[in-house]
């Protein structure tokens, strides 16, 4: 024992020694030279004299004295904006100022330029080449004067995006149509649309050492909980990667479980819903490059909330979400049910109906266990095939695919047709859910539950259910409890779990995740308003 904790000590001590390297190499940043021409050169080779890096020198002053150099990348930056802000007041708008006695009287010539040149608002000076690599690459224009170890980050970010458009993974019926882009300031800008406080803060950090992605984490001061902001700053400065690419990477990098079907962190691309979670204390991690929203700490009931919940009246909302609930237990026991009652328990079924199931079954030579994995898993290669394949034809061959080879496999009396209904249904179910992430979790555990049911009947499926609920009730996001307010039990959350209560009655926050202002209105009522009350006072 005493040798495998040693080689343990000695391994993590040799990979503590490796991620801190790369942290060592970034602190010794190479300065920039006062030589212009060992800049740029610098530069060229650093980059490998890539043909979409710009690098135009130019003469400065009333005199043309003053050499300097612009450096950005084309598709990146914004060509019109160089040219009109940067370049032509260099050349052209500077001449009217006599620079050149500015510069020889002052103490500090570079914020000359930007005080009385570069009519521009973001500008960050910069000092070392690997700042200036990043500025560039990340679609900044770079000025470099010749004398100096030190210029401008001008921020002329203009590459083509999608822009915004309406969602595709989570549609409503009524609600906003607008849904995130793969623009990370796109997306703040929509989620400060809908919320007007000065007290909703932005932090930005770059992770990746490769891509050195743009990652923002947005909540409001005073609703969110301290503990939890603290937490996810630490999770993320804890990433130490080559490259993020999408949301999902970060989302893997900083859940709490790593072994568990059930996801711990939601994700969405309205900015209607990052809203109201931002409203209830949650905290939203943005990436850019992604139109996916990470937002923790997720629950378990929030992967059953729409937001058309919220837009419609309360009793539909209601049955909307019952209607989830009840499709979850359908989409997770149905097969396993059927081939529980079909296999061991017979007499749970009405006369009529097992003489037909009976009948039905004749034919077939199989056992329903079987049958159920042949069309689950028949489904489930239709339904990947229709995601992956072209838009115009993926609908089409999901479609006729199911109903032909079901038809199909009925006849050849491979499978009964009960069987066919019952995996039918469960599928439909399953695409009830608002969230992708959870159907997915449901299909994975739908397979461990029908073995279960097909080795020990309505017991197994038991001891299936009872084991799935005591690792529902173990799992935590960032430190909140994952089944709250169901388990614990917090009786004033539950006006917007399993029910939604009218928005006049819901006027506290999650009292877990935020435990602070947790209330949300001054004066909430105690009852219902009465409108003939109201009609009187008028």
């Amino acid at each position: 024992m005493g040798f495998i904790k040693r080689t343990f000590k000695n391994i993590f001590k040799r990979r503590s020694h490796e991620k801190d390297s790369p942290n060592q190499e970034a602190k010794d940043k190479e300065p920039l030279s006062t030589s212009l021409r060992t800049n740029i050169q610098k530069v060229k080779d650093s980059l490998g004299n890539s043909s979409d890096i710009v690098i135009r020198e130019i003469l400065i002053g009333t005199q043309g004295r003053i050499r300097a150099a612009v450096f950005y990348t084309d598709g990146l930056a914004d060509t019109k904006s160089v040219n009109n802000f940067i370049m032509e007041s260099l050349m052209l708008d500077m001449r009217k100022i006599d620079l050149d006695q500015k510069i020889s009287s002052s103490k500090d010539p570079l914020s000359i330029l930007k005080d009385f040149v570069l009519t521009v608002a973001e500008i960050k000076e910069v000092a070392d080449f690997e700042s200036l690599f990043t500025a560039v690459l990340s679609g900044d224009t770079v000025i470099l004067v010749d004398g100096y170890n030190s210029g401008f980050t001008i921020g002329l970010k203009g590459w083509e995006d999608r822009g915004v458009t309406e969602p595709s993974a989570q549609t409503v019926v009524r609600g906003p149509r607008e849904g995130f882009s793969e623009n990370i300031r796109t997306n703040t800008a929509l989620i400060r649309r809908k919320i007007k406080d000065p007290n909703l803060w932005l932090e930005t950090r770059q992770i990746g050492r490769v891509t050195k992605t743009n990652v923002a984490i947005m909540y409001i001061k005073g609703i969110a909980n301290d503990k939890i902001i603290e937490e996810v700053r630490t999770r993320l400065d804890r990433i130490d990667i080559d490259g993020i690419l999408e949301s999902g990477y970060i989302e893997e990098l900083i859940q709490d479980e790593t072994y568990t079907p059930f996801p711990t962190i939601y994700n969405t691309e309205r900015p209607d819903a990052v809203a109201a979670s931002l409203l209830e204390g949650r905290i939203a991690i943005l990436v850019d490059g992604t139109p996916f929203v990470l937002v923790v700490p997720a629950l378990f009931g929030m992967f059953y909330q729409a937001s058309e919940d919220y837009y419609q009246r309360a009793d539909i909302g209601i049955l909307l979400r019952l209607l989830r609930y009840i499709c979850f237990f359908i989409a997770l026991m149905g097969p396993s049910l059927y081939i529980a009652v079909t296999t061991f328990h017979q007499e749970m079924l009405p006369t009529q109906l097992l003489i037909s199931l009976a009948a039905q079954r004749e034919g077939v030579p199989f056992p329903a266990f079987i049958e159920a994995i042949m069309m689950e898993v028949t489904f489930e290669i239709l339904r990947e095939a229709g995601v992956r394949m072209p838009r115009a034809v993926g609908q089409a061959v999901s479609i006729v695919g199911a109903l032909v080879i079901g038809q199909a496999a009925v006849e050849a009396g491979i499978v009964s047709a009960a069987m066919v209904i019952v995996v039918s249904i469960t599928a439909i179910a399953s695409f009830v859910f608002p969230s992708f992430n959870m159907a997915i979790s449901v299909r994975i555990l739908r397979f461990g539950l029908m073995g279960l049911a097909a080795s020990f009947g309505l017991f197994g499926i038991t001891i299936g259910l009872i084991a799935l609920v005591l690792h529902l009730c173990s799992l935590r996001s960032f430190g909140v409890p994952y089944m709250s307010p169901f388990a614990p039990f917090i009786l004033s959350d539950q006006k917007d779990m399993i029910f939604r209560v009218p928005l006049w009655g819901m006027f506290s926050r999650p009292r877990l995740i935020s435990q602070k202002n947790v209330i949300r209105e001054d004066n909430p009522p105690t009852a219902k308003p009465d409108p003939r009350e109201q009609k009187r006072k008028t």
